[in-house]
């Protein structure tokens, strides 16, 4: 199988998101600093949720071979 390398999106205007598997075998797709994500059954649903998010970008998604959790960041305070 060749890979193909794409051209990747200038920083900032489209987010990149990660795709993999969780240590419970869960799929995971979320932002690369972790503003959203989450949790799908099946690959298929992870890379139908990162190509809605970030505007049907496929070059702007990394499918990952290890681990990865989905780690949602907020700048909420608490006071």
């Amino acid at each position: 199988m060749m890979t193909q390398l794409l051209k990747p999106p200038r920083p900032g205007s489209v987010p990149l998101i990660v795709v993999g598997r969780n240590r419970r075998g869960n799929w995971v797709a979320r932002e690369l600093e972790g503003s959203f994500g989450g949790l799908f059954v099946s690959r298929a649903q992870a890379l139908k949720y990162a190509l809605v998010k970030n505007g049907h970008h496929p070059e702007s998604i990394i499918e990952l071979t290890r681990e990865i959790e989905l780690d949602i960041r907020t700048n909420s305070r608490t006071t």
